[in-house]
């Protein structure tokens, strides 16, 4: 049996993004036991050029709904990243997990060869075959932002480990 598609994406995405609402209610909960308030963690950088906590989520959200609507040949959603809070940020990755939720297997099986154009603000558009896209874009594109948004977290004290990153079974 080959591997699809849908399977290769939407159930991936769905449950890193689920892991990530685990990973924030532990912060929320470490903040709460030593009291301090959880926007503390909002601007949070490994590195003075890095971009801070919040914009790791809101990538990570975009990416995952960019890659099931390029797969499924339609418009993605655009939404405001204006989240300010960790209510926020969990309201945004509940939407995205609705939202790659949404789409059948029917939509995204069958999408290898689509050809995907990511546009890019300073330079000529990338061009993908649809499988490559989904292996070696979107879904390290993901890992990427979750990795650092994980990575900033612990930096800031909150006790998750491999088991939170990969989530239970």
């Amino acid at each position: 049996m080959t591997l699809s598609m849908h399977s290769a994406s939407a159930p991936v995405f769905a449950r890193m993004l689920t892991n990530l609402l685990s990973w924030l209610d532990k912060a929320e909960a470490h903040a709460a036991a030593r009291k301090f308030d959880t926007a503390n963690y909002l601007g949070l950088r490994l590195a003075p050029d890095m971009l801070p906590f919040t914009r790791q989520i809101q990538i990570a959200s975009d990416a995952a709904k960019a890659c099931m609507a390029r797969l499924a040949g339609v418009e993605a959603p655009k939404w405001d990243d204006n989240e300010a809070s960790f209510d926020d940020l969990r309201a945004r990755v509940r939407k995205t997990v609705d939202y790659v939720n949404s789409f059948s297997a029917t939509q995204i099986d069958g999408s290898e060869e689509r050809q995907i154009l990511v546009p890019r603000r300073t330079s000529e558009p990338l061009l993908f075959r649809g499988e490559d896209y989904l292996k070696h874009y979107a879904v390290p594109n993901l890992y990427f932002h979750l990795t650092t948004a994980y990575a900033l977290l612990r930096q800031g004290g909150v006790e998750i480990g491999k088991a939170d990153f990969l989530g239970g079974r």
